[in-house]
């Protein structure tokens, strides 16, 4: 057997390779792809070159700042699908990160990411007319702009800047310059955690709520941040309450979690066999009446008023059911 005939299957794979990562991300540097090939830098030029042959439009700086850009467009379709094949991808992908579908919503938005930049303007303008003419039973407020989480994502992914203008929860209006971190999806709704400039501290911003979406170009090293989930679930179920609840629920923390979702609550272990669960609340009948159906033992240990409400409830049941 020849040298070639060993090389060339190793040199296709590490195209097939080069192509994801330039699709994967905006932007890389010849020697960040060297180090990911595990090849130098002149390997990198010459396989940049054989994908140009190929039909791909790859776009090279040259300098310190340099570094390579996968372009779309071409005349060469830059994904193997037919053109019937990408619209159709490109709209259940659209509909699976609109909806934050847990398990997929990050997935589902790298892909439509790398779909959404190299498809030809054919096909774009033809994605962009069947989204517009898509109605969703999700309530208008609650809409999520499919450009603007793929505009956030890449802006978590790149270290980008982002500036945009923001409704609270009490309708308030503010315009936000942040650097984006964390994309988290619940059952429903997005959750954009970011360090916000200004406040010069962490913040959860809900993607619908975000308008007029703006990133420059400006790049940041990123802050460390241990758990943006855990951010998110702290920020959606105990702020804005009136009292936080504090409930140990006497099963695993494994079992605990297929009843109670991440928007309810947030869960954490105490022991191998009981969950600490808090979860923020206004009213103490609906808190009664969830735990009650989750049909798992379990003791409230704050606040007080609730702990003696629960009492009350008890006496008020056994005494309506003694006999």
């Amino acid at each position: 057997m020849g040298k070639n005939d060993v090389a060339m299957p190793d040199s296709a794979a590490r195209l097939l390779r080069l192509l994801g990562l330039l699709q994967r991300r905006a932007n890389w540097s010849g020697a960040e792809l060297a180090e990911r090939l595990e090849v130098d830098t002149r390997t990198v030029r010459r396989d940049v070159e054989r994908l140009r042959t190929l039909g791909y439009q790859i776009d090279g700086v040259t300098g310190a700042a340099g570094g390579y850009h996968l372009g779309g467009g071409t005349d060469v379709p830059p994904m193997l699908f037919e053109d019937d094949e990408a619209m159709a991808i490109a709209v259940v992908l659209g509909l699976s990160a609109g909806a934050a579908l847990p398990g997929i919503e990050r997935s589902a938005l790298t892909a439509l990411a790398k779909l959404d930049r190299l498809l030809p303007p054919r096909l774009r303008t033809r994605l962009t007319a069947l989204r517009r003419a898509t109605v969703s039973l999700v309530p208008p407020s609650e809409v999520v702009s499919t450009e603007s989480l793929i505009q956030l994502a890449e802006s978590c992914d790149n270290h980008l800047r982002a500036v945009f203008s923001y409704r609270a929860h009490d309708g308030r209006a503010s315009e936000r310059r942040v650097e984006p971190h964390r994309l988290v999806a619940t059952d429903r709704r997005w959750y954009l955690v970011a360090f916000d400039l200004d406040r010069e501290d962490w913040r959860t911003f809900r993607v619908d709520r975000i308008s007029r979406l703006l990133v420059p170009g400006h790049t940041f090293a990123p802050r460390p941040l241990s758990d943006p989930a855990k951010m998110v679930a702290e920020g959606i179920t105990i702020s804005f309450y009136t009292h936080t609840a504090v409930v140990l629920v006497k099963a695993p923390l494994s079992e605990v979690a297929t009843v109670v979702p991440p928007h309810v609550g947030v869960l954490s272990e105490e022991g191998a066999a009981a969950t600490r669960l808090e979860v923020g609340i206004d009213d103490f009948d609906w808190l009664a009446s969830y735990l009650i159906g989750l049909r798992l033992d379990f003791e409230v240990r704050a606040p007080e008023e609730l702990r003696a409400y629960m009492v009350t409830l008890g006496a008020r049941l056994t005494e309506a059911h003694a006999d």
